[in-house]
């Protein structure tokens, strides 16, 4: 065994390099990390660059005024013009003569329809009113009654004597008066059974309870 010391040979500058990379590569590191200003351009000739995938912040988009205000659900479209109407009901009045003449030639016997006024308008809330009430049942069935959609029936009635009044004629004005009278009369007894029949029932007592 040879008492010969051995010695290591060391490149410094290969040391030097490579703590020149290390270097480098920490830069880079922190770099990275600092949030990088959306308005500096990129460097001309710059090589590749690590791009890291971050959740993007978007800027909060500009609140509609429209957002601010009340919702507009109860707002009305804006009215037809005079014209829109005119052509409207020129078409309308044309489709349903069409409709007429094809009702017509089916059933020959029938004539021709009268047109529809005012007194028409109020023989269908009244006729509504009354089958709410229960009215036009077959023998032998227990009538339907839908007491609330004949209050609301009759309601309705009661909104078209106001508003129309001082426009009718002395005619339409009778008969409107007359149903409204009549519709009313018959919710009275109706209602007085029904409260008569409640007084009669014994309260259910509350569950859980003799």
């Amino acid at each position: 065994m040879s008492d010969t010391p051995k010695f290591e040979v060391i490149d410094r500058r290969k040391m030097k390099a490579e703590e020149e990379q290390v270097n480098q590569q920490a830069g880079e590191k922190a770099s990275e990390a600092k949030p990088e200003a959306p308005s500096a351009p990129p460097e001309p000739g710059a090589g590749p660059r690590l791009v890291v995938n971050e959740p993007r912040h978007e800027p909060a988009a500009p609140v509609a005024e429209a957002s601010l205000a009340e919702p507009a659900e109860h707002e009305m479209p804006p009215a037809p013009t005079a014209d829109e109407s005119r052509e409207q009901k020129m078409a309308y009045d044309a489709s349903a003569k069409r409709l007429d003449e094809l009702v017509r030639a089916q059933n020959p016997a029938m004539g021709a329809q009268p047109p529809v006024g005012f007194e028409h308008l109020v023989q269908q809330f009244y006729v509504s009113a009354m089958i709410q009430m229960g009215a036009g049942a077959q023998e032998g069935q227990r009538p339907q009654v839908d007491i609330l959609g004949a209050r609301n029936t009759i309601d309705l009635l009661g909104v078209l004597a106001e508003k129309t009044k001082g426009n009718l004629t002395d005619s339409e004005d009778r008969t409107l008066r007359s149903v409204l009278f009549d519709a009313r009369m018959a919710f009275l007894e109706l209602t007085s059974m029904i409260n008569m029949k409640a007084m009669q029932t014994p309260p259910v007592p509350p569950p859980g309870k003799n």
